[in-house]
């Protein structure tokens, strides 16, 4: 472990330090005591110290590590205009050993920061945090790119993606590569499909000023489900330190095609109507505040990609996500195809075999099929299921465990976050153009009736 860090979060008093940031933190000093870690919060309000620290000690409390506040406690506040170099050097000055500058603001908020510490010195092992999206197309990701080049070393820039801290994404790691069953099997040669789905029961919850000049393509599948696409297919990585795995998710990104190049037919695009989820009642999305109707913004997304490599070429990996859904099954959905022979006198369930990772609650099964139990010929699906766990680890809190030690192996690489803008590019045209319908689905519901989800 690193010791001696000062970690600044920049944007302190927003929603995300409070809800995410601070109580990931709060886990990660109970699980490791340990660490020597220094908190400074800066922002635009006029907090007095006092103030902050109430805010850190309610968010610690949040995940029961109440007792950990102690290692922080001296916690200090600054006000800043992160986008002034003066201010920014105020910051990096008063740091004690390495400044780990956490920028929890908007994106354009933070590439303006960027552009400002060209005018900072900064001292030698700085880390630079940002959270997606990265750039708003390939062309603006590797202007940032570059940015950030003449500030910081690429592996002291930690481009957050959470869904790498997931412990379920972990997870899939080990039961790909630990084991031989699957890991002589994973391949176009004996998968047939892959399906990775993220659906959410929530609304816009007040993120309509981002959201609606987002929309579910750019907020999920741009960035998340690519990520976790490239885990699920990247070639086996000689270890997992942070260059022998960023270099095999890269290579397998910049592989990535929508597939057949043909965006029309392998896309498509909803918003949801007025209805309800759970015993909660939603607007239809061109009524939520905020919100411009004349932009068509999709609420629900999903593209299908190929990977044009040796391993995959031929498989259709489907990506998809929305807002204010059914309890769907997010999950990583790993089809295989049917035995290339079956007896005859079999009777009953024959499908193919079926490996699911679930992304929350974090459970891995495979559904199999067995002789029945009253007539051996008659076979039946079972599943065969394990149950994950949630991790010693809130995402969060393997992101900043990264970040205090160092180890970028859960960051996105600059050549990856260009790579993913590239890949969805052609989806992105195509429905700025209305050349694929935007669809409509009742909130609460799965999607539009005619998915056929």
């Amino acid at each position: 472990m690193t010791a001696d860090t000062t970690l600044i979060i920049l944007g302190a008093s927003g929603d995300l330090t409070s809800r995410l940031l601070l109580p990931a933190l709060g886990q990660l000093l109970t699980r490791e005591p340990g660490r020597s870690i220094r908190l400074h919060g800066a922002g635009m309000e006029d907090w007095t110290d006092e103030h902050w620290r109430e805010v850190v000690q309610k968010a610690f409390q949040t995940t029961d590590a109440a007792a950990a506040f102690a290692a922080v406690s001296e916690t200090t506040y600054s006000r800043a205009d992160i986008t002034e170099p003066a201010d920014l050097q105020k910051l990096l000055d008063d740091a004690e050993g390495r400044p780990a500058l956490y920028f929890a603001v908007p994106p354009a908020v933070a590439e303006k920061s960027c552009l400002a510490l060209s005018d900072v010195t900064i001292p030698d092992g700085t880390v630079l945090a940002l959270e997606k999206p990265f750039g708003t197309d390939e062309a603006s990701a590797h202007r940032l790119n570059q940015q950030l080049a003449k500030l910081v070393p690429e592996d002291q820039v930690f481009r957050i993606d959470h869904f790498l801290g997931r412990s379920t994404v972990l997870n899939l790691l080990g039961a790909r590569f630990a084991n031989r069953l699957l890991e002589s099997v994973w391949s176009a040669d004996d998968i047939a499909s892959v399906e990775i789905d993220y659906p959410e029961a929530l609304g816009l919850e007040g993120r309509a000023g981002y959201y609606d000049g987002a929309g579910a393509l750019v907020d999920m599948i741009q960035s998340h489900l690519l990520q976790v696409m490239a885990f699920v297919t990247m070639e086996p990585p000689a270890s997992l330190n942070q260059l022998d795995l960023r270099d095999a998710t890269s290579a397998v990104l910049r592989a990535t095609h929508v597939r057949d190049d043909d965006p029309v037919h392998n896309s498509r695009r909803a918003r949801y109507t007025a209805g309800d989820v759970g015993d909660r009642h939603f607007t239809s999305y061109v009524d939520e505040p905020g919100v411009d109707a004349a932009r068509g913004t999709e609420t629900l997304a999903e593209m299908t990609v190929e990977v044009r490599n040796a391993r995959w070429q031929g498989v259709p990996i489907t990506l998809r996500s929305g807002k204010a859904l059914s309890s769907g099954h997010r999950a990583v959905t790993v089809a295989f195809k049917p035995v290339r022979h079956l007896p005859g006198g079999f009777v009953g369930e024959s499908e193919p075999s079926v490996l699911v990772f679930s992304l929350g609650p974090d459970t891995m099964s495979l559904g199999l099929n067995v002789n029945g139990a009253d007539d051996p010929l008659e076979l039946e699906r079972v599943t065969l299921a394990a149950d994950l766990g949630e991790g010693a680890l809130k995402a969060y809190g393997e992101v900043l465990s990264g970040i205090l030690d160092g180890d970028a192996m859960l960051a996105v690489r600059g050549d990856a976050a260009e790579q993913c803008w590239r890949i969805v590019q052609p989806v992105i045209d195509a429905w700025r153009k209305n050349e694929v319908p935007l669809d409509e689905y009742a909130a609460g519901t799965a999607g539009p009736a005619s998915w056929n989800l």
